[in-house]
């Protein structure tokens, strides 16, 4: 059987598949689970072509990959084709351990578990079922193999995963503000004493990259309808285990009644096998075949945020930069228990506050370094001439208080202490 297969995609062109075994990978079911599961969640919500998966994410980043091996290459960086196919598995399956509807679920069917141990554990499975053909994949992936560059290209804060995304998601949602100079940028790589670095002729396209994730968090991921969304989907699904607990029979796929009706934590996820192979079998579509089946339960609660989400009904929700009074939240609380007819605990359910943040550039991490042309390695943030991009690397934190429209806007009415700024 010919493996050597060509894939179209609609951001780069013709993206190949490199070896025969990472065409097995590709085709493994943990692997393909990823093409039924959308890459940014509830974002389709608000811009209605943000369809795309994770699976379509996994392929463009090993396909950048690709790019950057080819690059670095070129200026007489040794990469033995071992060390190529191990990078390249572990950018593409850097992703394969993500749930339904990707962060927004995570920590919610399994408490505490989160989607990066979660892909450490399937590649372990992966590797002891192809006989440990992935052990130096899992090593860089890890951050174990000494030779550093490898585990930047695949997570750092100028990776693979990252320029993919943007590019990505820019694409599909229509937003121009996250399109970057991914070539340009990958062009400009280099290595230096094991560390990956940029050409200082590339730092007007990393300074673009970093605007654009502060743009992309704040116009799409972050979005306040796509964040009030998010969290109508977690609230449903906090009920439906809660439902579950008392003993309510919900309609369920097998893969999503076993964490309906497990309480299943970091502690216990480790000790029973089963778990895991159960969440390899979950995906978008279990979740989203409840929810239609969910909207004619008899539980009031559970019935109409199924049916508000369905019909994209969704909850207000007001995002500023100072923290929400209490008193603005009691009064909000006591319109919708009063509307809906709800006693105290149930208003949980349709009237939440959260605090959402990002930051651009995270200098208490990895960092990305400049290399001029005399060999000096600065950090972007000593190298560049934009005045603000330290400004990037600052926290930036907002406040959500999300609430049904039916009763309108309470923080607009009265006090001017009560509004919204």
């Amino acid at each position: 059987m010919n493996k050597k297969k060509i894939i179209n995609d609609p951001v780069y062109g013709f993206a190949t598949i490199p070896s025969a075994f990472i065409f097995d990978l590709i085709q493994h079911p943990y692997l393909q689970r990823l093409r039924f599961i959308k890459q940014v969640s509830m974002t389709h919500l608000v811009y209605p072509g943000a369809l795309h998966t994770r699976f379509q994410h996994a392929v463009g980043a090993m396909h950048l990959m690709s790019l950057a091996i080819d690059t670095l290459r070129s200026k007489k960086v040794s990469i033995s084709p071992e060390e190529e196919e191990a990078v390249l598995i572990a950018i593409l399956l850097h992703d394969i351990g993500h749930g339904p509807f990707s962060h927004s679920l995570e920590h919610t069917l399994i408490e505490g578990v989160s989607h990066e141990m979660l892909s450490s554990l399937l590649m372990d499975k992966l590797n002891e079922e192809f006989g440990g053909k992935l052990s130096l994949a899992i090593t860089i992936f890890n951050d174990q193999y000494p030779r550093k560059f490898f585990h930047q290209l695949v997570s750092s804060q100028l990776d693979m995963d990252r320029m993919d995304y943007l590019n990505r998601d820019s694409f599909f949602t229509g937003v121009s503000e996250g399109v970057i100079s991914f070539d340009r940028i990958i062009t400009m790589l280099n290595v230096e004493q094991g560390e990956l670095v940029v050409e200082a002729k590339g730092i007007y396209s990393v300074e673009k990259f970093l605007i654009a994730r502060r743009l992309m968090y704040w116009q799409v991921y972050l979005h306040k309808t796509v964040v009030g969304a998010e969290q109508m989907l977690l609230k449903i699904l906090y009920r439906a285990k809660e439902l579950s607990a008392q003993g309510h029979n919900l309609f369920a796929t097998r893969a999503l009644r076993h964490f309906l009706t497990n309480k299943i934590s970091h502690h216990n996820f480790l000790e029973d096998e089963r778990h895991l192979d159960w969440f390899t079998q979950l995906d978008d579509t279990d979740i989203l075949s409840a929810l239609k089946e969910w909207v004619y339960e008899d539980d009031k609660i559970l019935g109409t945020l199924c049916r508000k989400l369905m019909n994209r009904d969704l909850l207000r929700t007001e995002l500023r930069n100072t923290p929400f009074l209490e008193t603005e939240i009691a009064a909000v609380r006591d319109k919708v228990k009063t509307y809906f007819e709800l006693d105290d605990s149930e208003v949980d359910y349709f009237v939440y506050t959260q605090v959402v943040q990002n930051s651009a550039y995270d200098v208490q991490h990895s960092t990305i370094k400049i290399i001029n042309n005399r060999g000096h390695v600065q950090d972007i943030t000593e190298a560049s001439d934009v005045s603000n991009l330290e400004a990037l690397a600052k926290r930036v934190v907002k406040f959500a208080l999300s609430y049904p429209k039916e009763i309108g806007h309470p923080l607009d009415e009265g006090d001017n202490s009560l509004k919204s700024n």
